[in-house]
């Protein structure tokens, strides 16, 4: 059970072997009537349903297969605040209040998960340890450092690292220096959505799996979806929360991303003496390269490697070949060491490297396109997708723009090829 079977709706995989049980989430046997719609059961959908029934509204989920399916339930599990540019640039891109705002949003993010985690017990092997984010280059170490005294002065817990703190808290010495910004940490992300789910459901949240939108259309109370299964859900507002797995439910929407993989692997559990060396003190990491590496290890032990891979789906252990290399070459310790997992999902990623909201019509909203930073950022969101589709609140952290499909978006795969060709030049010319 080492390997990904594409052809099973469960991959044998960490995100399923190792996760808490599944939720009950029957297929959708009869049309319905809702205030608020939502397609999809990440984290983005479920934080949102989860938040709506707190406000009140009555609210529908949908999923083409389960909570956590998709990248909710297969990503390194690595719960990191902040957005990929620091807060200053969001000033610059944004102006002084709605850039700090969003800056102040997202690195609060972590925050929400780990609050949500502890106000409805699930069960997900939490841990918040901080996350390490080192250098290889020496060029690079003073921008990783100016980045955590950003942070520092909005009040963040971080501390610059050298060659020498980084190499014992990593347990490598394969980096220069770095810093740490202990406000993150880590879960079990396929138990986590279940937990969500389960949290929704609680609080009155219908979710219904196996139960794919088919189109979208206006309906007599505001929006009608019609499901494959012949079904139909009216709803005054709908949300679509599909991210790396958006279809055409909506035109140009699958068009403004690129869907890529994420590929991991999981050591069996490491022998004590082993473990002891490597991440002695459970905090998470992934590096400053463009075509990062990121990894950490699980509550039994494993250590977890991921980074990007093929385009395509992945067939076999090969796909997977080159987190190996770079783990070995990482941690020499772990020659002789077997892999017992190993998973891809598909992130979102926008032309711009920011979450995008858009609200094309009356009573239709769309959320997607975390760039690798989905557990912490699409909870949060879902949050404040929330406030605001129940009227709670005026306005959105991330504002909503329109729908602006790639370019040649059909050659996404050259682009991701030739993008991963560049980008592994400039890592080794710094």
């Amino acid at each position: 059970m080492s390997l990904v079977e594409v052809a099973r709706p469960l991959p044998p995989s960490l995100w399923a072997a190792t996760a808490e049980p599944a939720v009950d989430t029957p297929p959708l046997d009869a049309s319905v009537k809702t205030d608020v719609l939502i397609v999809g059961a990440g984290y983005t959908g479920l934080s949102s349903a989860l938040h709506l029934a707190a406000h009140g509204v009555k609210v529908c989920v949908i999923d083409a297969n389960e909570p956590g399916w998709g990248a909710s339930g297969r990503n390194g599990g690595q719960v990191i605040p902040g957005l990929k540019y620091d807060p200053d640039e969001l000033i610059r891109r944004y102006g002084p209040r709605d850039g700090e705002t969003l800056a102040q949003i997202a690195g609060n993010a972590a925050d929400t998960v780990f609050d949500l985690i502890e106000r409805h017990h699930i069960q997900c092997d939490a841990t918040r340890n901080g996350w390490i984010q080192p250098t290889h280059s020496n060029k690079l170490l003073g921008t990783l450092h100016a980045r955590a005294r950003q942070w520092e002065a909005r009040g963040a817990p971080v501390e610059l690292l050298d060659r020498s703190q980084v190499s014992k808290r990593l347990g490598t010495a394969a980096f220069v220096g770095g810093w740490i910004d202990k406000r993150a940490g880590s879960v079990q992300p396929l138990s986590y959505a279940r937990g969500l789910a389960r949290a929704a459901k609680a609080a009155g949240v219908a979710i219904h799996g196996a139960t794919r939108a088919a189109a979208l259309e206006r309906g007599p109370s505001g929006w009608r979806v019609r499901c494959a299964g012949g079904n139909v859900v009216d709803a005054k507002q709908v949300l679509l929360a599909t991210n790396g797995y958006t279809d055409a439910l909506w035109p140009g929407l699958a068009q403004s991303v690129i869907a890529a993989n994420s590929f991991i692997v999981a050591t069996r559990p490491l022998p004590a003496d082993i473990n002891a060396t490597i991440l002695p003190g459970r905090e998470v990491a992934s590096d400053s390269r463009r075509l990062l590496l990121y990894f950490r290890k699980d509550a039994a032990g494993r250590l977890l490697m991921g980074g990007r891979g093929p385009f395509s789906d992945p067939r076999s252990a090969t796909d997977w070949a080159h987190l190996e290399r770079a783990a070995r070459l990482m941690y020499p310790q772990l020659e002789g060491i077997e892999y017992e997992y190993r998973w891809a999902g598909r992130i979102a990623i926008t032309r711009d490297f920011l979450p995008h909201v858009h609200t094309p019509a009356e009573g239709l909203t769309i959320a997607l396109g975390y760039n690798g930073r989905g557990i912490a950022m699409a909870t949060t969101l879902g949050k404040h997708l929330a406030a605001f589709m129940s009227g709670a609140a005026q306005g959105l952290p991330v504002p909503p723009t329109s729908i602006k499909p790639i370019p040649f978006h059909a050659l996404q795969r050259v682009y991701i090829s030739a993008g991963v060709a560049w980008y592994g030049l400039l890592d080794a010319l710094s």
